[in-house]
Parts: C-alpha cells; structure tokens; sequence
C-alpha cells in the first residue's frame, strides 16, 4: 500500500503543477458525460483505460466477476449491477455499451473446469447463477488449455449482451437507434483487443 498512498499524497500537486489537467479536472467536478458504460471483469490485470487510452470521465465502469450481467430482475430484484446499467443509460445516455471478457479468466475456467470452490461459497454460488450457459467439465477429463478456454469466454460475453438486452433501458435505447452494444476480448498477454462481429459471428481483431 505504501506506493499508492504516496501517490494520493502526491497527486493534488501534479494536478495543481498542470495547467491543463486542472482545468480538466474541475470541468470534471461540474459532472459527467461518459461516451460508454464498459462492463468487465474484476481482474486486476484487466485496466480498461490502459487499452482504450480513456481520459477521467470518458467511461463508466461496471466490474463483476467474469463480467457477468444478472438477468434483469426489475425493482423487487434490483442488484447494483443492474443499477449501474439503467443509470448510465436512462440517465447519463451514454451512446455504447461495452462488455468485454478477457483471457486467463479465473472465472470461467473454474466454471468450465468444475472446480471446487466449497471454500468460496459466494463465488461458487455468483457463477452457478451467472454462468449456466458455459458446460461444466468433469475435473477428471483434464484441463482445457488457454485456446478453448478462450472460446468459452467469447461465448460468455455474447450471452451477455443476450442478458442486456432483457433490460427495458437497453432494448429502448437500442429500438431507438442512440444505444450501440459491443462485445470485446482483450488477450492480457499481447494486449489484443478484439470485437465480436455478428454478421460472421465471430471475434476479429480490432
């Protein structure tokens, strides 16, 4: 910890010492006008403005584990996730959407590979809710290696755009024509970033 709180201390200086930067910063504090809500997964390793080069105020962030939406619920079923996706397009009209998965995802592979995970219940129980479109294999056939465990992930991230679009806010915006979705995959280990393509139903680089 010691590194980041020597950053936060340091932080209103380099803002201050910036012309520029501080008068984006203030235009910050006056509110915020994202250009799209970027739904991904929890991973440390996974930075969405690393590989986007987003600035302070250009995406609204939603990271779950393995990027998951939760089927829409309604008001008796509200989840934060749920209410970060209606907030960021009811109210901030943000003009795209993003659900990105990513390689070397703990998620899915203990998913896939039925993993046991009796000492993680909350985490057992999130991926059996969250993940019950990707097949679950006997942890006796051997482990899938990084190619076919990236094939579930794409798979994962199309079925989540399929969840979005049950939500009322999403399947508005869409009909309307002001609400794009887009499903990614980033490759930690290269830094590739690709884009589903629905006509050929299939992730192609960017």
């Amino acid at each position: 910890m010691h590194s980041f709180i020597d950053h936060a201390r340091n932080f209103p200086g380099r803002i201050a010492a910036a012309g520029e930067e501080r008068e984006a910063y203030g235009r910050l504090a006056e509110g915020q006008s994202p250009e799209a809500l970027f739904i991904t997964c929890s991973d440390s390793r996974v930075i969405p403005s690393l590989f986007t080069g987003a600035r302070p105020g250009q995406l609204f962030e939603l990271r779950t584990a393995g990027n998951a939406v939760p089927e829409y619920g309604g008001a008796e079923g509200a989840s934060g996730e749920a209410a970060t996706i209606e907030y960021a397009v009811s109210v901030l009209r943000v003009p795209d959407i993003v659900v990105c998965g990513h390689s070397h995802c703990g998620a899915v592979r203990a998913r896939v590979h039925g993993e046991d995970l009796a000492a993680v219940p909350a985490v057992a129980g999130w991926l059996e809710r969250q993940l019950p479109h990707l097949p679950v294999r006997d942890p006796e056939a051997g482990v899938d290696d990084d190619a076919q465990v990236a094939g579930h992930v794409q798979r994962h991230v199309k079925a989540q755009l399929d969840r979005l679009r049950q939500y009322p806010c999403v399947r508005a915006g869409s009909a309307a024509g002001r609400l794009r979705l887009h499903g990614w995959y980033y490759a930690i280990d290269t830094g590739l970033v690709m884009e589903h393509d629905p006509a050929a139903d299939a992730f192609l680089p960017l």
